[in-house]
């Protein structure tokens, strides 16, 4: 292998692949200085800010074959440590105004999606793009104006303040971009002059391993939001190598626990396959997960929980998949599968149990007394807030410890207040 460089060599990059798309696999390892597209040999080269990013990246790559459009390309170090002749300058200096905003997002207390900036700088002119991803330096969001005064308005007015108080600063640069490329209008980006994208790929997602052992990361549905969620890189103690799907789960308090519990709880790291609850050993169950990276996330996370006052034991199963039948619970259709939509975001929040739980889909009118009463039942409440986000209702609950927010979770998720069914995940903040 090439000595390694800051400077990424991409092969198979072909005619239908855009600047664009080589950013955006790109961009969760660091920010990318310079980009040079080799039309006539069907080549890039690409420049991180640092060399630490781009080995990121090719480690990322070395387990992941990365793909744009269904075409596999190619990936090494490049020769030459530093790009010097006149290519293009991706993100750009604040010297040259610009109608592109590149905008990073610091202390982010809470989620922002692609509505959250609109609203934000929407009161400075037209609006026409915003694209947004997860990088290492933390979230961070384009955003193209009609006209580039517009842009500097906002830049003059926005920079260094906060979105919520105490939290979501923005730092904006003008971006040397001349047009963002847009594919889909949904969460993570949308073009405000063409209402009519898709939502998402069709046929992007299809559900990987379901019913056979199969190899964990070419068979993952979605590696860009794998990398996107966590930053380029994988958690502390995850491999991304594992290709078993099936977990044992043993130590469970057989009175308080049955299949949709444990649907609540290993769902917060993937989809559900199939959940069964063993005769012959009633405190043992098996759970099989949508691939072999979710498994391996459910079975980090979750060794040694507390539940019911019970220490679960966690492993990899020797059966490489659920058999269907009248003993087992199939959740494969399952609309209570998290990692559907929203697979970055889902992915993000993955963490071991906390004291703190996050709960959404709450009804419009709802109060913090009713959130109360709702999951007082499974512990002491510490603490308690009812915000609203993207102008629907949410809440944080501060349990006393990890095993009352852990039982509120398990017995509470997808159940029904004030008429809303609420979706419950832990909350990695450490104070409301």
């Amino acid at each position: 292998m090439a000595e390694s460089s800051k400077v990424i060599h991409v092969r198979n990059v072909g005619h239908e692949i855009s600047e664009n798309d080589l950013l955006q696999l790109f961009q969760p390892f660091g920010v990318i200085t310079k980009l040079v597209m080799l039309r006539a040999k069907n080549q890039a080269l690409l420049q991180m800010q640092d060399v630490s990013s781009a080995i990121t990246a090719l480690q990322f790559f070395t387990n992941v074959q990365p793909t744009i459009r269904g075409r596999n390309v190619y990936i090494q170090f490049s020769s030459h440590q530093e790009l010097t002749t006149a290519e293009q300058n991706i993100h750009g200096r604040e010297d040259e105004p610009n109608r592109i905003l590149l905008v990073t997002v610091h202390h982010m207390l809470y989620p922002i999606t692609v509505d959250v900036l609109h609203q934000v700088f929407s009161p400075y002119g037209f609006v026409e793009k915003i694209v947004t991803f997860q990088k290492s330096a933390g979230f961070q969001a384009l955003i193209q104006y009609q006209a580039q005064p517009c842009a500097a308005s906002a830049r003059t007015s926005l920079q260094g303040r906060n979105i919520y108080d105490g939290g979501c600063q923005l730092d904006i640069q003008f971006s040397n971009l001349e047009e963002l490329q847009v594919n889909y209008n949904n969460d993570r980006s949308r073009d405000y002059t063409n209402p009519n994208l898709p939502s998402e790929q069709k046929g992007r997602l299809p559900h990987p391993g379901y019913g056979d052992a199969g190899v964990a990361y070419p068979q993952m549905a979605n590696t860009s939001a794998i990398a996107a969620a966590f930053g380029g890189g994988l958690p502390p103690g995850i491999t991304g190598t594992n290709d078993r799907c099936t977990i044992l789960v043993s130590n469970l308090n057989t009175d308080s626990v049955d299949e949709d519990k444990l649907f609540n709880l290993f769902s917060l790291y993937g989809n559900i396959v199939r959940i069964k609850l063993l005769r012959n050993k009633p405190d043992h169950a098996l759970v099989q997960m949508g691939d072999g990276f979710q498994a391996e996330l459910a079975v980090h996370f979750l060794k040694g929980a507390m539940l019911f006052g019970k220490r679960l034991e966690v492993n990899y199963s020797k059966h490489p998949n659920i058999t269907p039948g009248t003993d087992s619970h199939d959740y494969v259709n399952s609309n209570l599968n998290r990692f559907n939509r929203n697979a970055a975001k889902n992915y993000r929040y993955c963490c071991s149990p906390t004291k703190m739980i996050h709960l959404s889909t709450l009804p419009q009118d709802v109060t913090e007394e009713e959130v109360v009463n709702h999951v007082q039942e499974h512990g002491a409440i510490l603490n308690t807030k009812v915000f609203e986000m993207n102008g629907k209702k949410q809440a944080l609950v501060q349990f006393e410890n990890e095993e009352e927010a852990a039982e509120a979770l398990v017995c509470k998720h997808a159940t029904s207040l004030g008429g809303s069914i609420i979706r419950i995940s832990f909350s990695q903040l450490q104070t409301i």
